[in-house]
């Protein structure tokens, strides 16, 4: 059978050597790899299983750059070699003639033999579709890879596989020898009738496939375009759209004379899958010879990134105990290269299992989908709590050899379900408890769980189901150790019950799983000893109630208030005392308990409460540590009729001529108790006689009646009204009383006026009298206190003073309301108010007379000796020459400004005042200060006028 090879002429294309020998073209660079990235094949039917397909052939042609290639009869062949019969082989050589190249398909259904010939596995009769698959080349002694893929059909497939010419040059990657495209022409065949012609269909330009990451060079040229008309007249070639002259410029361009269409750079499928230009043919004057063309241009994809996983780390879980088949999670990976394509086909297998327990592959991953799945039972989490698995995604559909691979980690958590239940850790715990306590941990219960801590399948819950029928005992658990405290609720007796035989059952929170039976461990017995404490005196009855009369004299025995020690088994002697007895009315006996009165029993008191009075009694033991219990006797007292009424109100008022409102309502109270209350019966007694001639008395209920002038007309004043009020014991009291009655004259609404409301109260003329003269004594005495006030203030006024009144500025309010001319005033040097830092311009200061707010820096001269009689201009002169000399000083301050008066000068030409010396001769004149002015006038008439004295 003669088979067609298809030379995947690894075109290693191992030229001569990169030199040239003188005289010999030069010959093209060395560039191993495949002529074709994709290659097609028909095959008869007839091949069967493990025969030759086609053979993988390195044709090396010295001194070219092409490939003989060769298809089946069915296509097209240049240069074939029958693989079955010829022998002929063409040692596949690198660029220094030593390599050796093996090849590997990635179909498990075809093979690659040692020499290149591709075979079938199984019979191809079988196959429905075309197949595709990829041919690898890989150096033998270097890490350097080439592939290909090869489409294979049966001939007559329904699907002609006898490609058109499209498909075939789709199938192409660069073309050994590039192909030239033709602008389509318009042909017209003549008719007899109107000589018109008809037109041809168009041709149909097929694509042109360019491969991402090609080594170049570059440029490299794709196509020729080129226009039949290019021999008649001068033809210009362009293209346009986007990779030419439009974003992303300059990827593609063209000739213009020779049509030549080349690529630039390498190509990038996952940027930009392919392209669509259009190719322009004009003549030298720029007019279009031909319509456009349109050139499409596809990327064809090569296995170029990797996959990648969209996490790094994956989590899951799946329960324990779960069946083979059981999901677990999904991990994803993508591929950027074409998913169409066995480029971004990613298959998923599972590298490594850590830890192997139980056995190294207890899970299992879909090479498709990536869903994680376990295969076989025996996940137990108390033994393995988590597993790591190394995940590995690789393209090419998986392919080892050729596809690109990635991982990822998986982590799956085994969840725990409850298959352990608890066990007590004992078959018997034991334990004591003293008697009469509550609240106290006898015991505690351990128990261990294999499951998960602090979770529902862990957490313990104990439960006594048997020797406690009383409820003296309860088990909570320990949140945190989950042990169960075996606690006393209810106080135990030793004299009842010496121990306890309990039965304790523990059991989850949650119930076990299916499956799972409670373990025998999960039950235990707890015995439980009960110690006896010296327990103190009970009394029988606690509070004893008894009945008694009130007014029961002391020494009265009431009762027998006797305890008992409940220590059977220990005899001890129980002595009494008192405790409480807030009225301090009873004993009682240190040795039998009896109870006796000591004073009368009062129901009426203030500690008896409801008829009841209390007492409070100790009963102890003369144990070891002794111990005392506490009695409570309630005497119960019956009221006899021991209290006599008494009226109410004690006072009020009426008019002093009877009206009908002018009534006073009366009653009684009584302390004692029903029935020796009311009814109380209300009389006015014989004596005195008045009495009942001026008043009555007429009952309105059992409890009241009403008193009510007898006479037209009583004088206003104070009444005492005795009344006899009796109660309706058994002998019934009775009580006498004085109610006071304030009689006055009334206003027309019955109400009492002032005056009569001052002579109700009791008062007199006389002693109205007294009040009035008594205020008219107080006024006068205020009166005559501010007379002898004013009187007194013109006497101070009237004494002459020293001076006149006008020269007196002792106490004087001065005027300073002056406060300068306003804003214009404002304008001043305010560093004129500091003490200045130099004092040259006052030593300067020609001598002269100096202002009195001036410091003296130097030794002041001394002033003339005034003579004993000065002459009365001289204080004149000085005030002159004092105001002379601040008008004059360029540096005075401001004349609101404050003057220094803290300074008095370093000497005086007078002497000592002590030397001034009154003489009793007189012989001193003070005429002179008549003539110093009006001010001095008073000055001189009190030291100048001595002839008038």
């Amino acid at each position: 059978m003669n088979v067609g090879c298809v030379i995947l002429a690894c075109t290693l294309l191992v030229g001569a050597s990169s030199g040239s020998k003188a005289g010999q073209p030069l010959k093209p660079p060395c560039r191993p790899g495949f002529s074709q990235n994709f290659y097609t094949v028909i095959v008869s039917r007839d091949v069967l299983h493990g025969q030759s397909i086609l053979k993988v052939c390195t044709i090396y042609l010295p001194g070219t750059e092409f490939v003989h290639q060769c298809a089946s009869p069915h296509g097209w062949t240049a240069g074939c070699v029958d693989t079955t019969l010829s022998s002929e082989r063409v040692k596949f050589e690198d660029c220094q003639r030593s390599r050796e190249v093996g090849f590997v398909s990635n179909d498990p259904n075809f093979s690659v033999r040692p020499d290149g010939t591709v075979y079938a596995e199984q019979d191809l009769a079988n196959l429905s579709e075309p197949v595709q698959f990829m041919v690898t080349a890989r150096g033998l002694h270097d890490p350097h890879i080439w592939e290909t893929t090869v489409k294979l059909a049966l001939a007559g497939h329904p699907h002609p596989l006898a490609l058109t010419k499209v498909e075939e040059m789709l199938s192409r990657g660069w073309d050994s020898q590039p192909r030239v495209i033709k602008f389509p022409r318009k042909h017209q065949r003549s008719s007899s009738a109107n000589g018109l012609r008809r037109q041809k269909r168009d041709w149909v330009i097929p694509p042109i496939n360019v491969p991402e990451n090609s080594r170049g060079p570059f440029p490299h040229m794709l196509v020729r375009i080129r226009s039949d008309q290019d021999k008649d007249v001068g033809i210009r070639y362009s293209i346009t759209g986007a990779g030419a002259d439009q974003p992303p410029n300059g990827i593609y361009n063209i000739d213009p004379i020779s049509g030549n269409m080349f690529v630039t750079q390498p190509l990038d499928r996952e940027e930009r899958a392919s392209f669509h230009l259009r190719a322009h043919a004009v003549d030298m004057n720029g007019n279009q010879v031909e319509n456009p063309i349109d050139l499409y241009i596809y990327v064809i994809d090569m296995n170029d990134n990797r996959p990648e996983f969209q996490n790094q780390v994956y989590n899951g879980s799946v329960a324990e105990g779960s069946k083979p088949g059981s999901s677990v999670m999904q991990v994803t990976a993508t591929d950027s290269d074409d998913s169409t394509t066995a480029n971004g086909m990613v298959r998923y297998r599972i590298l490594s299992q850590t830890p192997h327990s139980p056995i190294p592959n207890m899970f299992t991953i879909n090479s498709e989908t990536g869903d994680i799945v376990t295969v076989a039972a025996g996940l137990d989490r108390e033994k393995v709590s988590q597993y790591t698995i190394i995940v590995q995604a690789t393209d090419m559909e998986g392919n080892l050899n050729f596809g690109l691979s990635n991982t990822a980690t998986a982590l799956i958590s085994i969840t725990d379900i409850n298959d352990n239940p608890p066990e007590l850790t004992v078959r018997t715990f034991s334990g004591e408890v003293p008697e009469n306590k509550v609240n106290v941990v006898v015991t505690n219960l351990t128990v261990v769980d294999r499951d998960q801590p602090h979770s529902p399948n862990w957490n313990a819950v104990y439960r006594i189901i048997s020797g406690d029928p009383s409820g003296h005992f309860t088990i909570r658990t320990n949140p945190i150790t989950n042990e169960g405290m075996l606690t006393v609720v209810k106080p135990v007796d030793f004299e009842m019950n010496r121990a306890f035989m309990l039965t304790v059952v523990v059991s989850n929170q949650a119930h076990l799983a299916s499956g799972i039976q409670s373990s025998l461990q999960s039950t235990a017995g707890v015995t439980i000893s009960v110690q006896d404490v010296n327990e103190p005196p009970i009394f029988p009855v606690n509070p004893k109630t008894i009945r008694f009369e009130e007014g029961v004299p002391a020494g009265t025995t009431l009762t027998v208030f006797a305890a008992q020690d409940p220590d059977h088994f220990i005899h001890q002697i129980v002595r009494y005392s008192k405790l409480s007895d807030p009225a301090n009315w009873l004993k009682i006996n240190r040795t039998n308990g009896q109870i006796t009165t000591t004073a009368l029993l009062d129901r009426e008191s203030m500690y008896v409460k409801n008829n009841m009075y209390e007492a409070t009694f100790l009963a102890f033991d003369n144990g070891s540590p002794q111990a005392s219990g506490t009695g409570t006797l309630q005497i119960y007292l019956i009221d006899v009729n021991d209290n006599a009424p008494v009226l109410i109100p004690r006072e009020a008022q009426v008019c002093e001529r009877a009206r009908p409102n002018s009534r006073i309502n009366i009653t009684a109270s009584d302390a004692d108790a029903d029935p020796n209350v009311g009814p109380f019966v209300f009389e006015l007694p014989s004596f005195p006689a008045s009495v009942r001639r001026n008043w009555t008395i007429s009952r309105l209920s059992g409890d009241y009646a009403q008193l009510r002038l007898r006479i037209p007309y009583l004088e206003a004043s104070v009444y005492e009204i005795p009344i006899i009020v009796s109660d309706s014991g058994n002998p019934p009291l009775s009580n006498r009383s004085v109610i006071r009655v304030k009689v006055c004259p009334c206003d027309d609404n019955g109400d009492c006026s002032a005056t009569g409301a001052v002579a109700a109260a009791g008062l007199g003329t006389g002693a109205i009298i007294a009040i009035l003269i008594c205020i008219i004594i107080l006024l006068s005495m205020v009166l005559l206190f501010v007379v002898w006030m004013k009187r007194r203030e013109k006497e101070r006024q009237a004494k002459p003073l020293l001076i006149d009144p006008e020269d007196d500025v002792r106490d004087n309010i001065l005027k300073y309301d002056e406060e300068g001319g306003g804003e214009e005033d404002q304008d001043y040097d305010l560093s004129q108010l500091q003490q200045p830092e130099s004092l040259d311009h006052i030593i300067n200061k020609p001598a002269g007379v100096r202002r009195v707010d001036e410091r003296p820096v130097i030794a002041e001269s001394q002033y003339p000796v005034r003579p004993s009689l000065p002459h009365p201009g001289d204080i004149g002169d000085f005030i002159n020459d004092g105001l002379r000399a601040a008008d004059n000083d360029p540096t005075a301050p401001p004349y609101d400004s404050l003057l220094v008066f803290d300074y008095e000068g370093s000497g005086s030409t007078a002497g000592s005042v002590s030397s001034l010396n009154s003489t009793s001769s007189g012989d001193q004149d003070y005429d002179y200060l008549n003539d110093w002015g009006p001010r001095f006038k008073k000055l001189a008439d009190l030291y100048g006028g001595g002839d008038d004295d």
